[in-house]
């Protein structure tokens, strides 16, 4: 049931509830009925965290509107509504007013499989963490990778831009996450994965338990990808009865299933919409997601990944900026209001001047994310200053460019940047054949899911330039790269 999605998990337990697999003997593997119910179903979830000591945000579990709409008046405007054994967020969604409520809850009631929803105090601006744990029969865990969301509370997470590891976290945060992570898991009883996901109060050690997915998710498909750990095998084989000391680390072979990877690169992961598609559709981001897919990219620094991802997005952009011009009307309202443009918003607003703090205050996003995007954003307009007063690509410094590079702008925005007034494919081999002979070329690194410890063995690569060697041996001519 683990390994199916939330498809695998509801199916499942109407084959239980029907009394089926009493009937026929099947005995499920790795999620017993009852460890689904108290995760899936609000009311035992409840109950579970309320068991270990574990803060929840204020709600109620309701089956009417007429109990949500009173439960919304006890714990106060704006209320979060999540149905129970929904995916993405279906069914749910913020609700400010009385009238939004009615809306979306009977939407809600509608869509869950038990015809229930739960009313929640909204916490929109807190930040959210998510950690992937493993345990197996006999009780070992592990935390496989914690993520953090650009984007804060009340966005999706399938909706936000996630970066693994976590960059805003103090050591105490981390653990103490974590340790709730591994708890939560023991509880319930879980053999194979388990997806924890957190608010956290900024500048504060005040967190709450926002939901637990007892199955492999989209967040453990991009963990996996993340750290090389290959979550859905390991859930597999712990479902049949391996322990995580009976498996080997598939990417060093070497070393055992049973440890914590550890990350020395940055990834960034970027939703993709095709809202375009759609008439009449509302464009403002919520907790229903919205994104029809997403792409992962690494690299050695968050503006490098960040950079390299939304290239991968195929929306005609080409990076954070020197993209096409978007047309806002209220930039601040764009900001408070996210939509499937708001990084883009974000550049823009940067552009126009903006503060890090206005950008922070409208947005909610930590500032330490904002500083590495006005990064990006400064060596921007240094480009487009020295662009303005030479034009040559051969007279630009070293180490601007080389700069330029390490924070992920690729040749087409460079090229952009300076001012380049003719064919930009001519500007991309010219910017490209002038950081070639300056020795400005990318490395291969190796990704072994233990920080370089031990070798690894597989050749899961990407190319950054913030390297002065590669990992592996490269038989053709590097220097084409």
């Amino acid at each position: 049931p683990n390994l199916g999605g939330q498809m695998g998990l509801n199916l499942s337990m109407e084959l239980a509830r029907s009394g089926y697999l009493d009937r026929t003997g099947i005995r499920l593997l790795a999620c017993k009925p009852e460890t689904i119910d108290r995760a899936e179903d609000r009311e035992l979830f409840k109950e579970t965290m309320e068991k270990l000591h574990q803060p929840i945000i204020p709600s109620e579990v309701v089956e009417t509107l007429q109990d949500a709409l009173a439960c919304a008046d006890r714990i106060g405007y704006p209320v979060i509504v999540r149905p129970a054994f929904t995916m993405g967020g279906t069914g749910g969604g913020i609700c400010e007013t009385r009238e939004k409520l009615i809306e979306i809850g009977t939407n809600g009631l509608r869509l869950s499989p038990i015809h229930q929803i739960l009313v929640e105090k909204c916490i929109a601006g807190w930040k959210e963490i998510e950690y992937e744990v493993m345990r197996d029969h006999k009780g070992n865990v592990i935390t496989v990778c914690n993520m953090e969301n650009l984007d804060p509370v009340g966005i999706h997470t399938g909706d936000s831009v996630v970066v693994a590891p976590s960059q805003t976290l103090t050591d105490h945060e981390y653990q103490m996450l974590r340790t709730a992570a591994l708890d939560i898991i023991t509880e319930l009883g879980i053999e194979g994965g388990c997806n924890c996901q957190f608010a956290l109060k900024p500048d504060s050690f005040d967190y709450a338990v926002i939901e637990v997915n007892p199955r492999v998710s989209r967040s453990s498909a991009l963990a996996s990808k993340a750290t090389g750990y290959p979550l859905a095998f390991v859930a597999a084989k712990l479902g049949l009865g391996y322990g995580l000391f009976d498996l080997k680390n598939s990417v060093t072979k070497t070393t055992s299933a049973f440890f914590e990877p550890a990350l020395d690169y940055v990834v960034c992961k970027i939703p993709r919409w095709d809202l375009g598609k759609f008439h009449g559709v509302d464009r403002e981001l919520g907790s229903s997601m919205k994104s029809v897919g997403e792409v992962m990219a690494i690299g050695r620094t968050f503006e490098e990944a960040i950079q390299k991802g939304l290239r991968m997005i195929g929306q005609g952009m080409h990076g954070f900026v020197e993209n096409k011009e978007l047309v806002i009307e209220d930039v601040d309202k764009a900001l408070r209001e996210p939509t499937d443009k708001r990084i883009f918003v974000i550049s823009k607003a940067m552009r126009a001047g903006y503060t890090v703090d206005q950008i922070h205050e409208l947005t909610k996003i930590d500032k330490w994310f904002l500083q590495k995007l006005q990064h990006i954003m400064d060596t921007s307009k240094e480009m487009h200053e020295w662009g303005n007063n030479h034009k040559q690509i051969t007279d630009m410094p070293d180490e601007l460019l080389r700069k330029a590079k390490v924070q992920g702008f690729s040749d087409f925005q460079i090229a952009r940047a300076i001012g380049y007034e003719g064919d930009m494919e001519d500007g991309i081999l010219y910017v490209r054949n002038h950081r070639k002979q300056v020795g400005i070329l990318p490395v291969v690194k190796q990704i072994d899911t233990l920080a370089a410890e031990y070798p690894a063995q597989t050749n899961y690569l990407y190319l950054t330039y913030s390297g002065v060697a590669n990992d592996v041996k490269y038989l053709g001519d590097h220097k084409s790269i």
